[in-house]
């Protein structure tokens, strides 16, 4: 495969079964709690997300000798998402982190990066939002780099980059200059040639340690590619990429049902002569979950069958969340309009994971390509 295999990260030598157990545990004793301050900007969680990896959330996908399995990362991110979406989506920004070291051909990167990252002990994230649209015709990239002795000088900017901070690493592509391809690599966000601009205040999710990212002829080392050329590389990651997203909307679409039963009692009587019921969504939650970990198991699968799949299923993913969410609020009524109720936040992030790259439209362009 000429990439690193390493081994899964034996943090508590726990089975991964129990990983998504300590997960959710963490989430309802320590990010409970911070959910709103999350949602308003207020709070980055950057100590809960190392307690995240210290269990070995992100470690359950890395590859073991050639295969990777990525039902524990989903299902521990689905956890997450019960309690919080933002938390969420930067859990998936660390597993694509780690994704990435896990399967470069730079084997000195993987093993400087993997434990690091797969531990939590380095946070970062993905920045292929910009590259993901461009792959597929919808816009141009918009970094380029030119090659130098020992690496590339990058230049340009991005304006939608996700759980970062001064610390931290992510991942993106550039052009090079010269017409040879693309190429992707590791941004340390220390370096200072990258600045990081706050982005303006999202409707949801703003403690997610998202910025606009500028690069004035950053060197990149050949110690921070992660694949030249590219583009065989993001086609190996890709399914995985997509997949993990599941477990975003899978979290959402499970409070939602939580919500709606909270309010049977008061409310049932009345809530029964709406067409959309928690039976509805547990059914379609369960079917989602079964597609989602049966494709979960073979994210290196090739193929174009396989492709499809993993592009339908993120589709009604990110649809499912919406309409869940939007069931809730229906069934909460004017208490769901309060802003200290978690229903309404719970349609904002629903909201996101269907905007998020690939986004529904996107998604549905992609089908129509493949």
């Amino acid at each position: 495969m000429g990439s690193l295999a390493l081994s899964r990260v034996e943090v508590l030598d726990q089975p991964a079964p129990s990983i998504a157990g300590e997960v959710a545990r963490i989430a309802r004793e320590q990010l409970a709690p911070l959910a709103a301050g999350i949602d308003d900007g207020s709070v980055y969680p950057a100590e809960v997300l190392r307690a995240f990896g210290a269990v070995g959330a992100w470690g359950s996908h890395m590859p073991l000798e050639g295969p990777a399995d990525l039902r524990c990362a989903i299902e521990s991110m689905a956890a997450i998402g019960e309690v919080c979406g933002a938390t969420a989506f930067m859990a998936w920004c660390q597993n694509t982190l780690v994704w990435y070291a896990a399967n470069s051909t730079n084997l000195k990167l993987a093993r400087r990066f993997g434990d690091a990252f797969s531990t939590g002990r380095v946070l970062g994230g993905t920045g292929l939002s910009n590259p993901m649209k461009s792959f597929f015709g919808i816009e141009k990239l918009k970094l380029k780099g030119k090659k130098v002795e020992g690496g590339y000088i990058v230049r340009g900017a991005l304006p939608w980059v996700s759980n970062l901070g001064p610390d931290h690493y992510f991942g993106t592509i550039f052009e090079r200059e010269d017409d040879q391809g693309t190429v992707m690599f590791l941004a340390d966000c220390s370096d200072p040639a990258i600045t990081l601009t706050p982005c303006k205040p999202f409707l949801a999710m703003d403690g997610t340690g998202t910025y606009g990212v500028q690069f004035r002829d950053v060197f990149v080392p050949d110690e921070l590619i992660l694949a030249d050329p590219a583009a065989p590389f993001v086609k190996k990651i890709r399914a995985g990429f997509i997949l993990l997203q599941a477990g975003m909307a899978l979290g959402v679409i499970r409070d939602c049902i939580n919500i709606m039963d909270e309010v049977d009692s008061p409310l049932g009587h009345i809530n029964r002569y709406l067409p959309q019921q928690p039976v509805h969504f547990r059914e379609l939650a369960a079917e989602l979950e079964a597609e989602t970990m049966a494709l979960a198991r073979d994210p290196y699968n090739e193929e174009e069958t396989y492709w499809r799949k993993v592009i339908a299923l993120r589709l009604r993913a990110g649809e499912a969340g919406v309409a869940a969410a939007h069931a809730a609020m229906l069934h909460c009524g004017a208490r769901g309009y309060l802003k200290s109720h978690r229903a309404q936040r719970r349609l904002r992030e629903a909201y996101f994971v269907a905007i998020v790259t690939p986004a529904t439209k996107q998604l549905r362009k992609m089908l129509a390509d493949a």
